[in-house]
C-alpha cells in the first residue's frame, strides 16, 4: 500500500476545538480524515463519500448522531460507527447500539483511547 492511509474516517463534531483536536490526531495516526460540523453535514457527506468509519456526537444541531447513525445503517451499511458523547446515559448507549454502533465512547476521553478504539473497531 505505500503511503496509502489505512482508513477513512468520517470525524463528526459540533464543537470546532473538539473536532479539529480529533482531527488532527486521527489523522496524525496514519487515517485519512474528513470532519463534518453536525448531522446534516455528515449525511451529505456520507452521501457523496465512503469512510470505513464515523466518528460521531451524539448530540448535535440538524440531526443527531443517533439519526446519522440510522442513516449509515440504511445507506452506507459498510461503514462501522463510534458514538461520542459527554451525557454518559446508557440509554443512549443501548439505542446507539441497537441501531449498529460498535462502540461508545464518555466524553471527557483520553486521545489514546480514542486511537485504540478506532483500532479495535476497524479490526473487528
Amino acid at each position: 500500500m505505500g503511503t496509502e492511509a489505512k482508513a477513512r474516517i468520517l470525524v463528526v463534531d459540533d464543537e470546532d476545538d473538539l473536532r479539529m483536536l480529533l482531527e488532527h490526531v486521527v489523522t496524525s495516526a496514519g487515517y485519512a480524515v474528513t470532519t463534518a460540523e453536525d448531522g446534516q453535514d455528515a449525511i451529505a457527506k456520507i452521501q457523496n463519500n465512503t469512510f470505513d468509519l464515523a466518528l460521531l456526537d451524539i448530540q448535535m444541531p440538524n440531526a443527531s448522531g443517533i439519526e446519522v447513525l440510522k442513516f449509515i445503517r440504511t445507506n452506507a451499511p459498510a461503514t462501522k460507527a463510534i458514538m461520542l458523547t459527554g451525557y454518559a446515559d446508557l440509554n443512549y448507549a443501548m439505542e446507539a447500539r441497537q441501531f449498529g454502533a460498535k462502540d461508545f465512547i464518555s466524553k471527557p476521553y483520553k486521545l489514546e483511547d480514542i486511537i485504540r478504539t478506532i483500532e479495535n473497531v476497524l479490526a473487528g
